[in-house]
C-alpha cells in the first residue's frame, strides 16, 4: 500500500519570431542551433533513452523515463519538438501510450494550460481558452482526453479550478503551501494545515461554490526541494532513499509519495540527472520497496476521503502568491542586488489595456464573419495544430457565419492570430526573471508588438503609440535600454516582418543558394514568377517578382525585386508590391546598364526604383544572414588562416625554444598558433574521412605549445560524425565495412584529450548490436570463420560503446 510518483513539469519559455512562426539562431546555445535545441539534447532526449549501468559504467538496459513518471509538456515546446526533434517527440507519444497499459488505463501524461499564462491573473474569457487549447492540443496528440492539467507555476484561484471543473479536468497538483484546511468527508471539524503542514500522502477534493469538485495532489515539498536544488539527482540510490521517507509507518492509509519538479531537473540542471532517475525508480521496483503509479491511477484506487481548501492566489515559485507576476516583490532569479522588479506592474497594466483595446474590435470586425468570434477563438486551436487548406475549410465550414470570401477568411484569420498573440503575450517567464530587457520579457514584447501590428491591417486606428506610452512606465535597471517603449522601438519594431522584408530576404538569399519556382520561407510560401541573374566577374544582378503568401493568415501579395551584390557584404536592392509594366521596364533599364559595366549607374537606377524599400545583408532574418556571412567570410577566413600558418612556421622552432626556457611566448606568435592549429584541426575532421593522424598530430603539436584547443567546436563536430556512422550502421547492422568505420571513428574519438558525447551513438546502436551479435552467434559458436570475425568485430564495438556483453 505504499506508491511513488514522480512528477517532471517539462516546459520551455517559447523563443520563435511570431513573425517567422520559428526560433532563430541564438548564440548563446552554441555549439547548438538555440536553447530549445541544447535543452533537448541534454535533457528531453536523454529521459527518452536513459541508460542503467553496471559498476563499470556500461549500459545494462535503455530506459524510456517518460513511461515511468507522471508528466506534462508544454504545448509549444511540444509543437516545437515535434517539427525538429520527432524522435524525441515520438517517445514521449510513446511512453504514454506503454504507461496506460501498465497503470489501469491511465497514461502519465496530463495536460498544461496553454502557453503558461498565469491563470489567477487572467480574465475568465482568457482562463476559458487557456485551459480548452491545452486540452484540445492534449487530445490531438497524445490520442485521449486529458484526465489532469498542470497549471503554469501552480498559480491558482477558486476561478482557476471552476475552469477547470467545468472543462471536466479531473485533478491538479498544488504545492503544500497552497492548502489552507482540510477536513474528512465524514466529520465538520476543519483543521489548519496553512504553511506547508498539510499530509502530502493522499489525495484531496476541493468542492466548488459551483457545487463542482475538482481533486487536488499535494506534493512532498522538502523532497521536491532536494531534487531542484540539494544535490540529491547526484546519486540513484541516494535519490530513492530520500523518496522512501516520505512512507510514514505511522499512517494507516495507502500512502503515496509524490514530487513534483521542472523536468528540466533530470538532465539539463543536473547532468546526468535523468540516470539516477532510472536507477532511483529501478532500485525500488526491483526491490519491492513501493509500487510505482500515476495520479490517474491512484485516484481510481483511492478516491480522496478529505476535502480541502485552498489559498487563492499562490503559486510554487513565489512566496508572496502571485506577485512575482505582477509587482517588485522581492522574488527574482538572483545576482543583481542592486536592481529592482519595478518595471512588472506597469508592463502587466499595459498589456492589459492592450488586451482589452484589442477584444471589442475583435467583436465588432469578426461578429459579421464568425457565428460566435469568441467560441471560434476557442477552436481555433484546432487550426493551429493543422494549418492544412483542409483543416481550415473545415474550420470555418463549423464557424463562419456564411460561405466567406477569400479575403473575408484572411481577415477572419488576421484576427484570430492577433487574439493568440494577445494571449501568447501574457507567457509567465516575462515576469519571472530580473530585468526588463532580458530574452523572456522582450519575447512577450514580441507578441504584443505581433498583436499590434495585426491590429493595424484589420482594425485601422493607431493604437501602438498609446501602448508606447504606457510601456514607458516601465523602467529598465539598465540605463542604455532606457524603458520598455524604448526596448520596444530598439527589438520588437525591426522584428516585424512585412512583404516588402520578405521579398527582400528572398532576392538576397536567391544570390546564394538555388531556389526552385516554389519554395517556403519559415512560414511562407513563395511562387516564382520571374527570375534573371546576370554576373560579370565577381558583381552579381538578379531581378523578378514572386507571388508570396502566408500559410498563417493567407495573405498574399505580388512582389518584385532587384539586388546587387558588389562582392563581399556589400549587397543593395530593393523590393516593393509588383506592377508588371513597369518592372519590365526597371527590369531591363537594369540588366543593360549592368551589361555596359555601369556600376554606378545600376546603383542609382536601384535607389530611383526602390527609394523607401532598400534591402542589404542587415535586413536578413538571422538564420540565413548567418548562412550568407559565413559563405562571404570563408575566403577571407582561409586566406587569413594560411597567413597564420605561414607565421606560426616561421616561427614555431622560436617559440618552443622560449617555452623551454620558461620564457612567455610573446601574444602576436601565441595568437597565430592558436588560429593555425586550430584551422588545421577543423579542416582535418571536417574532410569526408577523417585524418587521425594529422589530427593527433596537431593536438601534440598544440600541447607542447600550451595552444588553446578550441575543443567544443572539435568534439561537437566529431559527435555529429560518429552520430552519422551509427545511423548507417543500424540502417545496415550485417555491413562488416560499416561496422568497422564506426569502430575506426570511435577507436579515434576516444582517444582524443578531451571527451566526446557517444550517447546518441550507443541509443542508435544499442538495438542493432545486441540484435546482431544474437544473429551470429550460433554460427560462431559452430565454428564459421567469418561469424567469428563478426563476433570479434561487434564485441569490439560494444566495448567501444560501453554496452554490457548479452
Amino acid at each position: 500500500m505504499r506508491y511513488i510518483c514522480v512528477h517532471g513539469h517539462f516546459y520551455q519559455p517559447p523563443r520563435e519570431n511570431p513573425s517567422l512562426e520559428a526560433v532563430e539562431l541564438q548564440d548563446s546555445a552554441y555549439p547548438y542551433h538555440d536553447w530549445n535545441e541544447r535543452i533537448t539534447a541534454e535533457c528531453y532526449a536523454p529521459n527518452a533513452t536513459s541508460r542503467i549501468v553496471d559498476g563499470e559504467q556500461r549500459i545494462l538496459q535503455l530506459v524510456n523515463n517518460y513511461a515511468q513518471i507522471s508528466f506534462n509538456f508544454g504545448p509549444t515546446l511540444l509543437s516545437w519538438l515535434e517539427a525538429k526533434s520527432p524522435r524525441v517527440y515520438e517517445s514521449i507519444l510513446r511512453a504514454d501510450k506503454q504507461s496506460q497499459e501498465r497503470f489501469s488505463g491511465h497514461g502519465n501524461a496530463i495536460a498544461q494550460a496553454y502557453n503558461h499564462m498565469i491563470l489567477p491573473l487572467a480574465n475568465k474569457r482568457d482562463k476559458d481558452s487557456q485551459v480548452k487549447w491545452g486540452m484540445i492540443d492534449f487530445e490531438h496528440r497524445f490520442g485521449r482526453k486529458p484526465e489532469g492539467m498542470w497549471l503554469p507555476e501552480t498559480a491558482v484561484n477558486t476561478e482557476t479550478l471552476e475552469v477547470l471543473a467545468d472543462n471536466g479536468i479531473k485533478f491538479t497538483i498544488l504545492a503544500p503551501r497552497q492548502a489552507k484546511r482540510v477536513r474528512q468527508k465524514d466529520s465538520r471539524a476543519w483543521k489548519d494545515v496553512s504553511g506547508d503542514k498539510i499530509d502530502p500522502s493522499r489525495a484531496y477534493q476541493v468542492r466548488l461554490p459551483s457545487k463542482k469538485t475538482i481533486n487536488v495532489f499535494f506534493y512532498d515539498g522538502p523532497i521536491s526541494q532536494g531534487v531542484a536544488f540539494e544535490g540529491l539527482l547526484n546519486d540513484g540510490k541516494r535519490f530513492a532513499d530520500r523518496l522512501l521517507t516520505g512512507f510514514s509507518d505511522a499512517r494507516d492509509w495507502p500512502q503515496l509519495t509524490h514530487i513534483a519538479t521542472d523536468g528540466e531537473s533530470y538532465g539539463h540542471h543536473h547532468h546526468y540527472g535523468e540516470m539516477a532517475l532510472s536507477y532511483a525508480l529501478h532500485y525500488i521496483e526491483s526491490n519491492k520497496l513501493a509500487e510505482l503509479t500515476n495520479y490517474g491511477q491512484f485516484l481510481e484506487k483511492h478516491p480522496p476521503d478529505h476535502f480541502v481548501e485552498i489559498v487563492d492566489d499562490t503559486s510554487w515559485s513565489c512566496v508572496h502568491g502571485i506577485e512575482r507576476w505582477r509587482s517588485n516583490c522581492g522574488c527574482n532569479s538572483g545576482g543583481h542586488g542592486d536592481w529592482n522588479q519595478q518595471w512588472r506592474a506597469p508592463l502587466r497594466a499595459a498589456l492589459d489595456w492592450l488586451r482589452d483595446c484589442l477584444a471589442p474590435g475583435f467583436e465588432q470586425k469578426a461578429g459579421p464573419l464568425l457565428k460566435n468570434p469568441w467560441r471560434a477563438r476557442d477552436e481555433y486551436i484546432r487550426v493551429i495544430l493543422d494549418r492544412s487548406d483542409e483543416s481550415i475549410a473545415a474550420f470555418f465550414a463549423e464557424h463562419a457565419s456564411h460561405p466567406l470570401s477569400q479575403e473575408e477568411q484572411v481577415v477572419a484569420l488576421k484576427l484570430l492570430e492577433m487574439q493568440r498573440h494577445a494571449m501568447l503575450m501574457y507567457t509567465s517567464c516575462g515576469w519571472f526573471f530580473d530585468e526588463l530587457s532580458g530574452l523572456e520579457t522582450v519575447q512577450v514584447l514580441h507578441y504584443a508588438g505581433h498583436a499590434v501590428q495585426l491590429a493595424k491591417k484589420v482594425l485601422g486606428g493607431e493604437i501602438e503609440k498609446e501602448f508606447l506610452d504606457k510601456l514607458r512606465l516601465a523602467k529598465s535597471n539598465l540605463p542604455e535600454h532606457g524603458d520598455g517603449a524604448k526596448i520596444y522601438e530598439k527589438w520588437v519594431i525591426p522584428a516585424c516582418v512585412d512583404m516588402e522584408k520578405l521579398a527582400g530576404h528572398y532576392a538576397i538569399s536567391s544570390l546564394f543558394e538555388n531556389y526552385g519556382e516554389r519554395t517556403k520561407i519559415f512560414c511562407y510560401d513563395v511562387a516564382r514568377e520571374e527570375y534573371i541573374l546576370e554576373a560579370e566577374g565577381k558583381l552579381r544582378l538578379a531581378t523578378g517578382r514572386a507571388k508570396f503568401r502566408s500559410a498563417i493568415t493567407h495573405d498574399a501579395a505580388a512582389m518584385s525585386f532587384a539586388v546587387l551584390h558588389l562582392g563581399d557584404h556589400n549587397v543593395t536592392g530593393g523590393a516593393k508590391p509588383s506592377d508588371l509594366e513597369a518592372d519590365k521596364k526597371t527590369d531591363q533599364h537594369l540588366l543593360e546598364t549592368f551589361s555596359r559595366a555601369e556600376t554606378a549607374e545600376v546603383i542609382r537606377l536601384l535607389d530611383e526604383a526602390y527609394p523607401n524599400q532598400k534591402i542589404s545583408l542587415r535586413t536578413l532574418f538571422r538564420d540565413e544572414q548567418r548562412k550568407i556571412v559565413d559563405v562571404i567570410l570563408n575566403d577571407s577566413l582561409n586566406s587569413a588562416a594560411a597567413a597564420y600558418r605561414t607565421i606560426y612556421e616561421n616561427q614555431g622552432a622560436m617559440m618552443r625554444f622560449l617555452d623551454g626556457l620558461n620564457i612567455p611566448i610573446p601574444p602576436p606568435f601565441k595568437s597565430a598558433a592558436e588560429i593555425a592549429i586550430n584551422s588545421q584541426l577543423h579542416q582535418a575532421v571536417d574532410k569526408p574521412e577523417v585524418d587521425a593522424d594529422a589530427i593527433n598530430s596537431f593536438l601534440k603539436e598544440a600541447a607542447s605549445s600550451h595552444i588553446n584547443v578550441d575543443t567544443t567546436t572539435l568534439e561537437y563536430a566529431t559527435s555529429q560524425r560518429i552520430e552519422r556512422e551509427a545511423e548507417e550502421f543500424s540502417e545496415h547492422p550485417d555491413n562488416f565495412d560499416t561496422a568497422e568505420r564506426l569502430r575506426k571513428l570511435l577507436d579515434f574519438a576516444l582517444a582524443l584529450p578531451f571527451p566526446v558525447v557517444i550517447w546518441q551513438a550507443q541509443n542508435v546502436c544499442y538495438g542493432p548490436i545486441i540484435q546482431a551479435t544474437e544473429n551470429h552467434r550460433a554460427a560462431a559458436e559452430s565454428g564459421d570463420a567469418t561469424a567469428q570475425r563478426w563476433m570479434s568485430e561487434l564485441a569490439i564495438l560494444r566495448d567501444k560503446l560501453r554496452i554490457q556483453a548479452v
